[in-house]
């Protein structure tokens, strides 16, 4: 199926580009979505009235684009999460969770820009998140997961077990009990 893009759409085309796509992807999405129309020869000649008009408008959508990478390149959240004692998350930190992060801390931002090509967030520390604002650009975030309890070092660990060597022994190799004599015959 041949539809009209009305403005850019990343790996397909840019505004006025005539594009063969599968007929489900422009029933389903492009076309409710206001991104496309059929390819018809009435379309073709709305299209080609109105172009100065569509591309003045993809290019307010691309300066605000702009304007919102200023404000989120280098942004810096902190996300506090339930772990293990010793610093393992209980489960991930996710697009959605970031999202919340970076609103809260007085940025604007929305789950479905946030890219995470290795999947959800699963270690403490600071991760460089994609953020997708336009087809043409994009910033990153320094997402900070924190534990929201005590995590214990492996300095704490070792201190434990110098202040009771007999219990890491007691573990390993509990101690045998005598063996019952068997009667002589």
């Amino acid at each position: 199926m041949e539809v009209i893009l009305l403005e850019k759409i990343e790996r397909l085309g840019t505004l006025g580009d005539v594009v063969r796509v599968r007929p489900g992807y422009a029933r389903n999405y492009l076309i409710p979505a206001g991104k496309a129309k059929y390819a018809t020869e009435a379309n073709l000649a709305e299209v080609q009235a109105h172009r100065e008009e569509l591309e003045r408008k993809a290019l307010e959508a691309l300066s605000g684009a702009e304007q919102r990478k200023a404000k989120l390149d280098g942004f810096k959240v902190t996300i506090m999460t339930e772990t293990h004692q010793e610093g393992k998350l209980f489960g991930s930190v996710g697009a959605g969770e970031i999202a919340r992060g970076v609103t809260e801390a007085g940025g604007e931002l929305e789950r479905h820009e946030i890219r995470l090509p290795d999947g959800p967030l699963r270690n403490l520390g600071e991760h460089p998140v994609t953020v997708h604002l336009h087809s043409d650009v994009e910033a990153t975030v320094l997402v900070t997961v924190e534990s929201s309890g005590e995590i214990e070092t492996p300095v704490e660990l070792e201190e434990e077990m110098e202040a009771d060597p007999d219990a890491d022994e007691a573990q390993a190799a509990p101690e045998e009990a005598p063996a019952a004599e068997e009667p002589a015959s």
